[in-house]
């Protein structure tokens, strides 16, 4: 077997931003869903709603930085064994998923600054956060409020559903198809193949 080609890694920045996102998307829908379907305290669920809103925001500056990262360094090429159908599909789904780290904190953001309550947003409960302009002074807010709800929660679902098959596409590689997908991404994994000598 030949050894991996060098390069056939991530950068560290784009090992730590992904795994960092990662996080942050996981912590994201744990909030959302404990908010939208467990009964708190008033105060417990405001809280919730600010911490909600500081990762929300972190993704967003995040995925601008990632984004930026990712043009200055390409990533690893796909395996060349891999079928043209299955290529085109991951890269479908990696545009599909930069764009809802974009949609998706730009609609929660878009949802506070027009929300009827006006609740001002602290990240962290340190760095004051402005609300959007025009929905922050719009005079009737309840229905962009309830159409902004709606989108974001259906965005999220949509976002669930493309991390859940971006992370079984990843084993599946991994495991089945004992490729270096996976390990190229991991922290401090070198892809596999990397480590062994050619074959003769």
């Amino acid at each position: 077997m030949a050894s991996a080609q060098p390069g056939n890694r991530y950068t560290a920045v784009a090992v730590f931003l992904h795994w960092i996102m990662a996080l942050g998307i996981l912590a994201l829908v744990v909030i959302g869903l404990t908010m939208a379907h467990v009964k708190l305290q008033p105060l417990a669920l405001f809280k919730l709603y600010q911490l909600h809103k500081s990762i929300g925001i972190t993704i967003l500056l995040a995925a601008f930085l990632r984004l930026a990262w990712r043009l200055a360094h390409p990533p690893p090429a796909l395996p060349a064994s891999m079928p043209p159908v299955e290529r085109k599909a991951a890269e479908a789904t990696h545009l599909l998923l930069y764009a809802a780290l974009f949609v998706l904190p730009l609609t929660g953001w878009a949802l506070v600054s027009a929300a009827v309550l006006n609740i001002p947003t602290v990240l962290y409960g340190i760095i004051p956060w402005p609300h959007l302009p025009i929905l922050s002074t719009l005079h009737n807010k309840a229905p962009v409020e309830h159409v902004l709800t709606r989108t974001h929660a259906y965005l999220a679902w949509a976002l669930i559903a493309l991390v859940t098959l971006h992370a079984a596409a990843a084993l599946r590689h991994h495991f089945l198809l004992h490729d270096d997908i996976l390990t190229r991404i991991l922290p401090g994994r070198s892809p596999r193949g990397a480590n062994r000598k050619p074959s003769q």
